[in-house]
């Protein structure tokens, strides 16, 4: 017997679309914040009330995510589902919870708090991107000086003016990547 993860009901959307299109905004690094664990616990708890006995995967992801690592104070949670073209089994939960759609595009959906706030990341289960996520994560909590060059490369963005805030998310992809390739060979190697 196949795996439903292996194999979406439908096809899944096969363009990127940004909701209210692009946005200008003010991104700032904020120093660590003792409460972002607690802000992402009430998001978990949330999401998990919306979507109620389906079995999901929360996790909390990104800088907020690091202890003394400068953020910008959104806080981002990945949800994996069993099927990510199945938008009726969580979707519209997420929005009576109160978030709103942002982006939808092959393999990804991402809702947000009105307020920008947080971001809520959801994947398919079995997605590779999940775990990427909590490959970073798991090593700039355990690097310090992989950590201090990803909060370096933040900052020296953010002398920059950035349109959009993809943009902004795409020029640090060069320095995740040899972030991840260390953390990669750390984990094989231990």
């Amino acid at each position: 017997m196949v795996s439903p993860l292996q194999h979406p009901r439908r096809p899944d959307v096969t363009s990127v679309e940004i909701v209210g299109g692009a946005e200008a905004i003010e991104v700032a690094l904020h120093p660590y914040d003792d409460r972002w664990p607690s802000v992402y616990e009430e998001h978990r708890r949330r999401i998990a009330a919306a979507l109620g006995d389906a079995d999901v995967r929360i996790e909390h992801i990104g800088s907020t995510s690091v202890p003394g690592l400068a953020a910008k104070p959104i806080v981002d949670v990945v949800v994996g589902v069993d099927d990510v073209t199945a938008e009726e089994d969580y979707l519209q939960p997420l929005l009576d919870a109160g978030y709103v759609l942002r982006v939808r595009e092959p393999g990804h959906r991402l809702v947000r708090t009105p307020s920008r706030d947080a971001h809520v990341h959801v994947y398919q289960r079995d997605d590779p991107a999940i775990d990427e996520y909590l490959l970073l994560r798991d090593h700039l909590r355990s690097d310090p000086q992989d950590r201090a060059l990803y909060e370096g490369t933040k900052r020296a963005l953010l002398e920059r003016q950035w349109s959009d805030m993809n943009d902004y998310a795409d020029a640090k992809t060069d320095v995740i990547v040899a972030i991840k390739a260390r953390a990669r060979a750390r984990r094989d190697a231990g």
